[in-house]
């Protein structure tokens, strides 16, 4: 039996071959060493380059990722979409392959009422058993979730069917406004990339959501603060912090340049590919400080 959905829990990065095509044995690498880690599970995200993928190349990403003995980790699968129905097809599938609970962003490509809003996220959470995580990307994508809605999901369905994962800005206030909300019993995540981990952790979040690609110094700064240990939780943070600044430079695209970067360099992926169309490369310099910090942070 899975944990609690708790704790650590890294989004896979989807490796690609050079010529475009999903490469299964990258996936497995990856999936192979996060499990070597002390993580709770594993998901599927904005940085898993969902957007990009076609439905059969999503479907299979989660029926690969729900082939891999996990143990008692969880896998969370996600699979928002620009429709009711499609993501409720993508929702079943995964479920079918054995994901643990779901996550849902709301479409990007039109910014609809807080009607159609309700009714998108109720028919998602009806249409599978498994408990539904709410994303608010409006950092990066999408239209920002209405908190009336928040508190609307969570009062009808639970909290051990509804969770939530506020990326809208800022994130620390708008953290704490949905904790408050909802009188303490969202069961709230981040997904910063940690640069965001420990002002979160003291909002009250139940896990972070960072990417595979400084995921050993994440867990650190994670277990330091369950310890009460913020010499610790701060000695691993600041060399992240300088690391995900990098990232944030350049939104979606430059987390996804830095991510497939590192995870080539250090073996796991064969190429650093994404799918195109994308804004941002990464040039020499911003590479040579990647490669800086990294050996600063022992990485």
């Amino acid at each position: 039996m899975p944990t609690s959905i708790q704790g650590v829990l890294p989004i896979v990065h989807t490796p690609f071959t050079d010529d475009d095509k999903l490469d299964v044995t990258s996936l497995h690498r990856e999936l192979e060493w996060a499990s070597q880690r002390d993580i709770n599970g594993y998901c599927t995200g904005m940085v898993s380059e969902l957007l990009r993928l076609s439905e059969d190349e999503r479907n299979q990403l989660h029926r690969e990722i729900g082939s891999v003995d996990r143990g008692n980790r969880v896998f969370v699968a996600g699979v928002g979409a620009e429709s009711t129905s499609q993501a409720c097809s993508y929702a079943e599938k995964a479920t079918s392959y054995g994901c643990d609970a779901l996550m849902v962003i709301p479409p990007v490509t039109t910014k609809t009422s807080l009607a159609n809003l309700r009714d998108y996220f109720s028919s998602i959470v009806r249409c599978v058993d498994v408990p539904v995580i709410i994303q608010d990307a409006s950092s990066y994508v999408g239209q920002e979730i209405p908190m009336q809605l928040n508190v609307e999901l969570l009062d009808t369905f639970g909290d051990q069917k509804i969770m939530f994962k506020p990326e809208a800005a800022p994130l620390g206030p708008k953290l704490s406004q949905l904790r408050d909300a909802t009188g303490g019993k969202a069961r709230i995540f981040e997904g910063s990339g940690g640069i965001s981990i420990i002002d979160s952790f003291r909002r009250g979040i139940k896990g972070t959501m960072p990417g595979m690609e400084f995921l050993d110094t994440v867990i650190a700064v994670w277990s330091a603060l369950e310890a009460g240990d913020d010499d610790r939780a701060y000695n691993a943070y600041f060399p992240l912090c300088a690391l995900v600044s990098l990232q944030l430079q350049a939104g979606l695209d430059g987390f996804l340049a830095v991510e497939k970067y590192i995870l080539k360099k250090r073996g796991l992926f064969t190429t650093d590919h994404r799918r195109k169309p994308y804004m941002f490369e990464l040039d020499e310099e911003t590479r040579q400080e990647i490669d800086r910090l990294i050996q600063q942070a022992s990485l």
